[in-house]
């Protein structure tokens, strides 16, 4: 019997990834328009290599952005950067449609969970900041195990808060490597979000099911309900 469903964060419940590139271009205009002499296209891959290399929520990547193409942070064109990317990002973040209506759904029959591989803090921000603060019974971020995704430590954490067993959790997320795997190898059923899922799929991982918009969770977790996965 299932009890309790797990979500994913960012590129599951908003579109996080469309935000941070829109978030990362306008910050690249501002600081170059501040001063920065470098064409937007090689600083767009710096940058973007900088987040890889350190973490998409690394707090201080301007910083090393600025070290890395001048050899020293020049004050005026980071802030002007900092800025930019704080106002497009609190400006387009958004939840994918129909998140709220299905939470709310889901709410009053199953207990809900965040596990999401971003800080506290950020992930804590995210979510009031788009009103979902309240459908979460349990939410468990990275600070919590200070594993990442698919590491067991992260799933183990997010069940003992719920106080439910593995086969009565699904998980859903929009990535193969982190969620799904994570998921199967602890005989969690999974369920992949490929509406947000930006990483190329592996073949050998396969999750429970797969939906194209958060609006067939439920009638999916009824099917996991009869077995029918």
């Amino acid at each position: 019997m299932i009890k309790a469903v797990i979500f994913d964060l960012d590129n599951t419940l908003m579109d996080f990834m469309s935000t941070k590139k829109a978030s990362c271009d306008a910050a690249i205009d501002a600081m170059i328009k501040a001063g920065l002499k470098t064409p937007k296209n090689r600083a767009s891959k710096i940058l973007f290599s900088l987040y890889w290399k350190k973490g998409i929520e690394h707090q201080t990547i301007f910083q090393i952005f600025l070290k890395k193409i001048l050899g020293k942070i020049d004050y005026k064109i980071m802030a002007a950067g900092i800025i930019a990317y704080r106002r497009t990002k609190n400006s387009i973040l958004k939840t994918y449609p129909n998140v709220k209506n299905v939470l709310g759904k889901l709410h009053r029959n199953y207990k809900l969970a965040i596990l999401s591989d971003a800080p506290a803090l950020q992930a804590w921000t995210r979510l009031v900041e788009m009103g979902l603060e309240d459908f979460f019974d349990v939410v468990v971020t990275y600070d919590d195990t200070k594993k990442h995704k698919p590491h067991p430590k992260p799933f183990m954490a997010v069940l003992k808060k719920l106080g439910v067993k593995n086969s009565e959790v699904i998980m859903i997320g929009d990535n193969v490597m982190r969620d799904v795997k994570g998921a199967n190898r602890l005989g969690i059923k999974s369920v992949l979000a490929s509406y947000g899922n930006v990483n190329p799929q592996k073949p050998d991982i396969k999750p429970g099911a797969e939906i194209d918009d958060i609006n067939e969770l439920p009638a999916v977790i009824k099917k996991f309900q009869k077995n029918a996965y």
